[in-house]
């Protein structure tokens, strides 16, 4: 499955409040990502978070399309909630209020991937 990591550049000691922001995430009630027909794009089968001083660092296993997944979490309660909390706290403000900016933040954010392996799931 592939992955996709995004990042934020988080104000210098602030990691222990980042991390409150994070408890209690509402997951989406699906990990079904419906595409712009209304079928299946994809799945968000895990995502991690993880922070070491001012960079903090979203990682996201799914399948299908990166694209549609994007658009998924944009629409999702629980991912505004923490962009919304977690505004305060970043060094270089995100627009994420509407479905385009968070896109355009998400493709900004993207790291590149360098490789990726797993072991086959059967």
């Amino acid at each position: 499955m592939p992955y996709a990591a995004i990042t934020y550049d988080i104000k210098g000691g602030h990691e222990d409040e980042v991390v409150e922001v994070f408890n209690g995430f509402q997951r989406p009630k699906s990990s079904f990502v419906p595409g712009g027909d209304g079928e299946a794009a994809g799945r968000i089968l895990a995502t991690a978070v993880f922070i070491r001083d001012s960079t903090l660092v979203r990682f996201i296993e799914y399948e299908g399309d990166l694209e549609a997944v994007a658009r998924f979490m944009a629409g999702q309660p629980g991912v505004r909630e923490v962009e919304k909390k977690l505004a305060p706290y970043l060094n270089n403000p995100r627009d994420t209020s509407t479905e385009e900016g968070f896109l355009r933040t998400f493709r900004a954010s993207l790291l590149r991937s360098v490789a990726q392996f797993a072991v086959p799931r059967g």
